[in-house]
């Protein structure tokens, strides 16, 4: 029985897709071969040396510290799509109240509770501080095409509106999935400067950390609204108070509420509702689970946030997995040890991401724990398994 450790309570789903003869899935496991995360805290996680892999069911990975793990030799995957339908429904939603102070108007209806007979007059000579516009003809910019940004550009075309996306790094299959009635902006400038709401699906990287901020609002059509539904720190929050409040963005709607967001006029907060169904919370653990079953068995990497995707098929004969530094001689310097052995590749493969990197070598004979120990003592490899 192999034991895989759970930080969070997930879905017992996970047993349609691994065997529950083959692992035990539970909170108390010991020294598991593998973890499954939602949201708690790896940063001060001691962990186990038995592990050789972390899957986070979701997708951002911020709880995590991924280059710490990948230098342990621990692949790191996340679920990434698993959510996106559920994303979706609650990017529309938060479409529909940028365009219309939906929220606001559900909340004054409250304060009339005690008008008795005058509620329906009351209603009939307020309901005009309310009005917004039609989300139909209107432009949408989408910056971020993957798996929700994609679905959000489709789903918006599909209700009239006129779509913008932008992505310099869409996939290729992203971009067969892509609605012909959404048109692929040349830059992110082009979707500022003419959309009348602004969706941003993108990672919270460096690189993308306060996107969100004074010098893009300025570009901006006075009066546009935006959506942020993909990290909160995407936004710099005083600048879009400032905005607010200068008019030049209309409404600002966000899963990601601040101290400093709470009350301010134009701001609709809802709690990160995001995955927040069970739909979505299922179709995570599947992912986790069978991304799990197939690196732990095969050495297949498929969704690694930390190491590159790796697929050398199923095992057909003993395979060593070298997790290593991306540096020149790492390939070689482990090949000249398994020849050394008279061992022969009968098949390998490499890939790397970054800094990081993947050598699987499968052989024609079994390795020795003197040959593993020998390929792990080399100062730039991380990790070695052996699958046999």
């Amino acid at each position: 029985m192999r034991n895989i450790k759970l930080l969070n309570p997930v879905s017992p789903v996970w047993n349609e897709v691994i065997s529950e003869n083959e692992y035990n899935l539970s909170p108390e496991a010991a020294e598991p071969e593998a973890i499954i995360v939602r949201s708690a805290d790896m940063h001060s996680y001691t962990l186990e040396d038995s592990v050789w892999a972390v899957a986070r069911a979701g997708v951002g990975v911020n709880n995590i510290p991924l280059d710490e793990y990948a230098q342990k030799g621990v692949v790191v995957f996340n679920t990434p799509g698993a959510n996106a339908n559920a994303v979706k429904e609650l990017v529309l939603a938060g479409l529909l109240m940028a365009g219309r102070d939906i929220a606001g108007g559900i909340e004054w209806v409250k304060t009339l509770a005690d008008k008795g007979d005058e509620v329906e007059k009351l209603v009939e000579k307020g309901k005009k501080a309310f009005v917004g516009c039609e989300i139909k003809n209107k432009t949408l910019g989408v910056i971020g095409l993957g798996a929700i940004g994609l679905q959000v550009a489709n789903a918006a075309a599909a209700l009239g509106m006129n779509v913008l996306g932008y992505d310099p790094y869409i996939s290729v299959e992203n971009a067969w999935k892509l609605s012909r009635a959404v048109k692929q902006a040349k830059s992110q400038d082009e979707i500022v400067e003419n959309a009348d709401f602004i969706t941003i699906h993108v990672p919270l990287i460096d690189a993308t950390k306060g996107t969100l901020n004074a010098a893009m609002f300025a570009k901006m059509k006075k009066g546009a609204a935006i959506l942020n539904f993909a990290r909160g720190e995407l936004a710099v929050i005083d600048d879009v108070i400032a905005a607010l409040e200068s008019g030049q963005i209309s409404r600002y709607v966000t899963d990601f509420p601040t101290a400093k967001l709470i009350g301010v006029k134009n701001v609709v907060l809802v709690p990160h509702l995001g995955a927040s169904t069970p739909e979505s919370e299922d179709n995570c653990v599947r992912m986790a689970a069978k991304q799990l079953d197939d690196y732990l068995n095969d050495g297949i990497i498929v969704n690694s946030v930390n190491f590159p995707a790796a697929d050398p098929g199923k095992r057909t004969s003993p395979r060593i997995i070298v997790l290593h530094a991306n540096v020149p001689n790492v390939v070689s310097s482990v090949t000249s040890r398994v020849s050394a052995r008279n061992i022969n590749i009968s098949n390998m493969l490499n890939k790397s991401r970054g800094v990081h990197a993947v050598t699987i070598l499968d052989l024609d004979g079994d390795p020795t724990d003197a040959l593993i120990n020998e390929i792990e003592a080399l100062e730039t490899v991380y990790n070695v398994r052996v699958l046999e």
